[in-house]
C-alpha cells in the first residue's frame, strides 16, 4: 500500500465526519432534466457576454467605486469608448506609461482601480466575476466552440493577444489590480483550438491566408507570454521548474468586498498554533503609531497604502509579508484557496507545482507544433529542447516512483509534498507520462473520485478548493487526460457523474454554479473558511458540461444504480 493510500485511509473517518456539515439537505427538487440544463447553457452565453462598450460590463462588485475604464498608454481612445463617459457616466483614463511586462505599472500607482480596455466581446464567469479571466476563458472557449460560437471564441483569444501587447502578459483578469499576475497558462491551447477549428476562418483561399497571418501573429505573442514564466521570479529555485508568483506586495485589493477574509485567516492561525502557520504571524498593534507602521511595511504590509491591510488584524497579530507573497501566488494558481501549500496555501511560492509545470510543458510542445506549422525549423528545435528539459526536471523532482504519483516539490526545503491533490493527475493531460506512470496515476483515482465526480483533494478543510468540492476545470483536465491516454471508460464514468451532479443542482434552483459537492452529488456547498459564496453563472461549468457530454457520447456506459 503506497504512502497516499495508507495516509488517507487513516484519515478517512475523520474526513467523512468533517464532510458531514457540507451534506446539508437542499430544498426538494424536481427530477434532474438534462434538456433543461442544456437549454439554460445555450441561453447563458448571451447573458454572460460582456463588452467594454456596454455599461453593465464596467461595474466591479469587488470594488465599490465609480467605474473607470483604462486604456493602454499608447492607444488613442476609440470613439465608442469616448462616448462611454456620457452614456455610462464613467471616466476614461490612460495608463501612465507603456507596459512591457507584469509589474511595470503597479496598481497602487493608480488612484482608482478600474477595468482594462479590450477590443472584443468576451464571456465572464458570472456572479462577482464581471471581467475576462485567464484560465476560465480556456474552458469557456471549449464550450463556445462546442456550441458553435466560433467568432466569440476567436475574439476572446484576440483579447488575450491584445493583453500581451499592451499589458505585458495574459492577465489574471482585465482589472488594474491584476496588472502584477497572470493565471495558469492555457494560451497556446486556446490558439490551437481556434486555428484548428475549420469554422474559425472562411473556407476560401483568402480565409486560409487570413488564418496563416493570424497564427503568425499569435505565435509571436505566445512566445512573449511564455517569457513571463521564464522570469527569475517565476523560477522554482535551481530545479529548472517554475512556480507561481505575483509581482505585487501585501494583501490583494480585490478582497475589499470581503474584508473579513484576512482576519478569518488570522483567527484560524491563532486558534491552531503549531499547525504550520506560525511563521505567518507578526505581533502588531491594531492601531500602530508611525514607527510601528513603518516597521510593518517591511514585515507585514503598508497599512497606509491599503485599507485591506489596515483591517487585517486579530488578537495582537498581523500576517507576515511572506504570507502575502504566498497568498498572491496562490491566486495566480487559480486555486484560491486550499491547504495544499500550507494553511491557506501561504507557501505557494515555495513550491514547484505539478499543475503549472504540466501546463508549461504542454505550452512548450504547442509552441513547437505551431513553429512546425509555420515552417520555422529552428524555433521548433528550440521548443523541443525546452520541453524535454522541463520533462526531465519534472521526472527528477516531481515523480515519486514508490508511490506512483506526481507530487508538488517544496524547493525551499528540498522535499516533496505529501498532500494528495488533483493536480497529480495533470500529467495525463500534458502528455509526458510513460505508460507505466499513466497506469499508476489512474490507480490513484480512488483518492479523488466520489459519487458526483472528482474532489479536488482528500482533505476537508472547509476551503473551497479542497474536499468535498469538485470543480469543472479540474474535472475536465482529468477526464480529457484519461480520454487521450486510452482510459476511456474511466473518463466516461467521471464525465457522466459530473454532469449528473450539475443536473441535480440545476433541478434544485435552476442555476449552474462555480463548484459542487461531489460527495453529495449536488450544489449543496457549505464553505466555512476563505471564499464562502458559490457563484451563479457559470462560465466554465456551462462549458465543461457540454464537453463531458461529448466524452459520454463517445464511450457510453451503463447508468449508475
Amino acid at each position: 500500500m503506497n504512502f497516499f493510500r495508507s495516509f488517507f485511509l487513516a484519515l478517512a473517518m475523520l474526513v467523512a465526519a468533517a464532510a458531514a456539515p457540507t451534506l446539508s439537505a437542499q430544498p426538494p427538487a424536481a427530477a434532474p432534466n438534462p434538456d433543461a440544463t442544456l437549454n439554460y447553457i445555450h441561453a447563458a452565453w448571451d447573458t454572460l457576454t460582456r463588452s467594454v462598450t456596454d455599461c453593465n460590463s464596467l461595474a466591479d462588485t469587488k470594488i465599490d467605486t465609480t467605474p473607470v475604464l483604462y486604456l493602454p498608454a499608447d492607444l488613442p481612445a476609440p470613439p465608442a469608448v469616448t462616448a462611454l463617459e456620457k452614456t455610462c457616466h464613467i471616466r476614461v483614463l490612460s495608463l501612465p506609461r507603456r507596459i512591457e511586462k507584469l509589474g511595470d505599472v503597479r496598481p497602487e500607482e493608480l488612484h482608482t482601480p478600474g477595468l482594462l480596455y479590450l477590443p472584443n466581446p468576451y464571456v465572464v464567469p458570472g456572479g462577482r466575476f464581471n471581467e475576462m479571466y485567464g484560465w476560465d476563458s480556456y474552458f469557456i472557449l471549449l464550450g463556445l466552440e462546442a456550441d458553435h460560437k466560433e467568432a466569440l471564441a476567436k475574439g476572446i483569444v484576440d483579447n488575450f493577444l491584445f493583453e500581451i501587447e499592451h499589458y505585458g502578459a495574459v492577465l489574471n483578469a482585465n482589472r488594474t489590480y491584476y496588472l502584477t499576475r497572470s493565471q495558469p497558462p492555457f494560451l497556446t491551447s486556446m490558439i490551437r483550438a481556434v486555428y484548428e477549428n475549420p469554422a474559425s476562418f472562411p473556407s476560401t483561399p483568402a480565409g486560409r491566408i487570413q488564418a496563416r497571418a493570424w497564427l503568425e501573429h499569435a505565435y509571436v505573442l505566445a512566445e512573449v507570454d511564455h517569457a513571463t514564466w521564464e522570469r527569475p521570479e517565476h523560477k522554482a529555485g535551481s530545479t529548472g521548474l517554475s512556480r507561481y508568483y505575483d509581482f505585487g506586495a501585501g494583501p490583494v485589493p480585490e478582497m475589499a468586498d470581503d474584508s473579513a477574509y484576512y482576519t478569518d485567516v488570522l483567527r484560524w492561525l491563532v486558534a491552531h498554533p503549531h499547525q504550520g502557520g506560525d511563521a505567518y504571524l507578526v505581533k502588531a498593534s491594531e492601531h500602530p503609531d508611525a514607527a510601528e507602521a513603518s516597521k510593518l511595511n517591511l514585515t507585514s504590509c503598508d497599512i497606509h497604502a491599503s485599507v485591506v491591510c489596515a483591517k487585517a488584524w486579530y488578537a495582537g497579530f498581523r500576517l507576515s509579508r511572506d504570507f502575502y507573497s504566498g497568498d498572491r501566488a496562490m491566486r495566480e494558481s487559480g486555486f484560491d484557496t486550499s491547504n495544499r501549500f500550507g494553511p491557506f496555501s501561504g507557501d505557494t511560492h515555495h513550491y514547484a507545482p505539478v499543475c503549472l509545470n504540466s501546463l508549461l510543458y504542454r505550452y512548450e510542445r504547442d509552441l513547437e507544433h505551431l513553429a512546425v506549422v509555420l515552417g520555422n525549423v529552428k524555433d521548433a528545435a528550440h521548443w523541443d529542447r525546452r520541453s524535454q528539459a522541463r520533462a526531465s526536471a519534472i521526472q527528477r523532482y516531481l515523480w515519486r516512483p514508490k508511490d506512483g504519483v506526481f507530487a508538488d516539490f517544496d524547493f525551499v526545503h528540498a522535499r516533496p509534498s505529501s498532500y494528495a491533490y488533483i493536480a497529480s493527475l495533470y500529467p495525463l493531460w500534458a502528455g509526458f507520462t510513460t505508460r507505466d506512470q499513466a497506469t499508476k496515476i489512474v490507480a490513484q483515482l480512488n483518492l479523488f473520485e466520489r459519487p458526483g465526480g472528482l474532489s479536488n483533494s482528500n482533505t476537508n478543510t472547509g476551503l473551497q478548493w479542497d474536499a468535498p468540492f469538485g470543480w469543472a476545470p479540474t474535472n475536465w483536465i482529468v477526464v480529457s487526460g484519461l480520454d487521450s491516454t486510452g482510459f476511456r471508460t474511466d473518463a466516461a464514468r467521471i464525465a457522466q457523474h459530473f454532469d449528473a451532479t450539475v443536473d441535480a443542482g440545476f433541478a434544485t434552483d435552476n442555476t449552474i454554479r462555480e463548484k459542487y459537492n461531489v460527495v453529495a452529488g449536488n450544489s449543496a456547498v457549505k464553505v466555512t473558511a476563505g471564499y464562502k459564496s458559490n457563484e451563479i453563472g457559470f462560465g466554465w461549468t456551462n462549458a465543461i458540461y457540454l464537453k463531458m457530454k461529448q466524452v459520454i457520447q463517445k464511450q457510453p456506459i451503463a447508468p449508475a444504480n
